[in-house]
């Protein structure tokens, strides 16, 4: 797989593996996303800030995922390990249902810790959703740690850190 910036001409394969993705999480009862939230204009703004990136394989988008120091005001709820060093936030990643269970998720989330070490970036944070028990054991397994929590529209989301 390489990692490339997604580019507008992404954009239909990008919004079709997220809704893909949305059938595939309300199948297992995890309500987390729907067509309010993400949509397409937070990915066209991602691709114009050049903070959207795609994982391509076999010539198909098969995860997505944003990276920037963009939050929302309830992250001011957690308790950053590493409060005054330079940081970095993963926002939706996501993965498209059909590669999923191939270790793709793990592999991005190294990529992206790997890319940021590289920056001197010193911590990663994100927040997931606490009904969400795939996305839970991927970043407890990947080493975050749960520093506090922010209750948005679709229920409570952890905030997680981990220390690069």
């Amino acid at each position: 797989m390489f990692y490339r910036l997604a580019q507008e001409s992404d954009i239909d394969e990008i919004c079709n593996l997220i809704k893909a993705a949305i059938c595939s999480m309300e199948e297992q009862g995890i309500f987390q996303w729907d067509d309010i939230y993400p949509e397409k204009a937070d990915f066209l703004a991602d691709i114009q800030k050049q903070q959207l990136y795609v994982g391509v394989l076999d010539d198909d988008i098969t995860v997505v995922y944003t990276v920037n120091e963009e939050c929302e005001k309830e992250y001011q709820n957690g308790r950053w390990k590493c409060q005054d060093c330079k940081y970095r936030i993963i926002h939706r990643l996501c993965v498209n249902p059909v590669y999923q269970n191939r270790g793709i998720a793990k592999n991005t989330l190294s990529h992206i810790e790997d890319e940021l070490h590289k920056l001197h970036v010193r911590a990663v944070r994100l927040d997931v959703f606490s009904e969400n028990p795939f996305a839970l054991s991927l970043y407890r397994n990947a080493g975050y740690e749960k520093v506090g929590f922010a209750d948005w529209r679709k229920g409570r989301f952890y905030l997680m850190e981990k220390l690069l």
